[in-house]
């Protein structure tokens, strides 16, 4: 029976991913997850999962859940953030006890799931991060591959459009920055996930897979359609873009952990336009549109309900 252990295997991908893996029901799936709320849902959706409290940017005992894995997935990230310092602690000195726990057992495949937007024009301490253990991973020589996935979007979403359709649920408005024209390369969770499982399956050593959403949508389009698909009524109103920038800037001031930041904003705002491999081709699966992927988020029986705790 193939032994997984799975990073952050708690949070946004994570939970997708042990539903997908746990179809096969032949694997020892091993999440570990710093957030005990998650783990705990980890192990109502899959009880079979075994489920490790550990912050990975500290040393531990969680090191030795790799001694006799035959894959690891890296998926612990911090997305959002009001200090540098949690990015450099989540996404770097995490990452490097990561793999040196990984080189230590001698893992035989590890698939590092990074972002797009190390091709990207904005530049804040995600990309930088990002950017960074992307090089600590190929630096490290273990066998493995890249996935750089766009946009994310799908089940248990803390953040992103998740967020977005239950703050649109209880705005008397829902603002846009802007004209709200500025272009996304969504991509469903799932599909992410089922692109990590055929590299598990196929264990390509070197490679480097940009993962992107087959459709090109506006943001404010996006937003229409999860008001069409959650059947709301809520206006959408456009702001001046300084002044939503300010407003986020005085709403982080206040909160502990944003959801959306300026530094967010500026990436939305950046004009990227991503490329990336055919997935039908690479991968074997047709990617989901945008409207049944939408859909599926928000109008599945079970899973649409559950939302986990963000870092």
């Amino acid at each position: 029976m193939a032994r997984i252990v799975i990073t952050g295997g708690a949070g946004l991908v994570g939970q997708n991913l042990l539903l997908l893996l746990a179809e096969s029901g032949d694997k020892t799936l091993v999440a570990i997850d710093k957030q005990k709320a998650n783990l705990k849902l980890a192990k109502t959706l899959n009880p079979r999962v075994v489920a490790v409290e550990s912050d990975l940017a500290t040393p531990g005992a969680w090191q030795d859940e790799f001694q006799n894995a035959d894959a690891a997935v890296i998926l612990h990230a911090q997305i959002a953030g009001k200090n540098a310092l949690l990015f450099d602690r989540n996404n770097l000195e995490a990452t490097r006890l990561v793999l040196e726990a990984v080189g230590q057992h001698r893992v035989p495949f590890t698939i590092l799931v990074s972002s797009s937007v190390v091709n990207s024009a904005a530049d804040d301490d995600y990309t930088r991060t990002k950017t960074a253990q992307e090089r600590l991973f190929l630096e490290s020589g273990l066998p493995g591959c890249i996935l750089r996935p766009t946009l994310l979007y799908g089940w248990f979403d803390p953040k992103h459009l998740g967020w977005l359709a239950r703050f649109m649920e209880k705005a008397p408005v829902f603002p846009i920055p802007g004209h709200g024209r500025y272009m996304r390369q969504p991509l469903y969770n799932r599909d992410l996930c089922r692109a990590i499982v055929w590299c598990l399956e196929h264990c390509p050593l070197g490679k480097i897979y940009d993962i992107v959403g087959s459709e090109r949508i506006d943001y404010i389009d996006m937003i229409r359609e999860i008001r069409r698909v959650k059947r709301l009524h809520t206006p959408i109103v456009r702001i001046p873009y300084r002044l939503f920038s300010f407003l986020l800037r005085l709403y982080a001031v206040f909160s502990r952990k944003p959801p959306f930041t300026a530094d967010q904003l500026k990436a939305l705002t950046a004009g990227d336009e991503f490329t990336g491999v055919d997935i039908k081709e690479t991968f074997g699966f047709e990617p989901t549109a945008f409207r049944a992927g939408i859909e599926e988020t928000f109008c599945h029986p079970v899973y649409s309900k559950y939302v986990v705790e963000s870092t």
